[in-house]
């Protein structure tokens, strides 16, 4: 499937797939449980769901959706879905979507208004997916039968347990917002995108490991 992708997307996940020894190892341990969740969804012959939450779904959890999906399909992990959502809902921010365009993710918006719809795709003839702003538990992500990966401290705080999930993992990153309306803001979503996805192209390299 990684062949159905734009050159530049191509060029962005090999960079990060050679950067895996970047990663501490308290953090690996971290990834591993989510790559043991799929593998654990994969051996009961069930789609392995994950839904990534942040405070405002604006941000991490979206960059964190599309580096989900876009590792499973680089691997060729197929029956895998990747949502996201917040404890509350706002907008995809610009600068995230700016930071995901840059690496080479195509993002049209398809609806305007306060929180707009983009429509997001790894390559020209590969489907679609909605992005935009929503709670975790609003459609279409999933009631029951998910993993929880949760990207920021506060949202941690706020969710010590989420609703329907069977399993629910904690990894914050740093919030790129800090450095909204700054010079360093492009470098700060760029470095803020390359982090995660490596750690989710690690993830999955992980389950491509096992089951080959």
């Amino acid at each position: 499937m990684k062949n159905l992708f734009s050159p530049q997307l191509v060029d962005f996940c090999e960079s990060r797939t050679q950067e895996f020894d970047q990663i501490p190892e308290d953090r690996k341990e971290s990834l591993r449980q989510l790559s043991a969740y799929i593998l654990g969804k994969r051996r009961l012959g069930a789609p392995a769901r994950m839904t990534v939450i942040c405070t405002h779904n604006s941000r991490r959890s979206h960059i964190g959706k599309a580096w989900l999906q876009a590792a499973a399909l680089w691997y060729g992990i197929y029956n895998f879905e990747s949502y996201s959502g917040g404890t509350e809902s706002t907008a995809f921010h610009e600068n995230a979507v700016a930071a995901l365009s840059r690496s080479g993710i195509e993002l049209i918006r398809a609806e305007n208004g306060d929180n707009p719809v983009y429509l997001m795709r790894f390559g020209p003839t590969l489907p679609g997916m909605a992005m935009y702003s929503k709670h975790y538990e609003d459609a279409p992500n999933p009631m029951d039968s998910f993993c929880a990966l949760i990207v920021c401290d506060d949202a941690n705080k706020a969710c010590p347990t989420v609703i329907g999930a069977e399993a629910r993992v904690a990894i914050p990153y740093p919030d790129p917002k800090n450095y909204d309306g700054t010079d360093e803001a492009a470098h700060q979503y760029d470095e803020t995108n390359r982090t995660i996805a490596r750690d989710m192209f690690y993830v999955f390299s992980v389950v491509k490991n096992m089951i080959d």
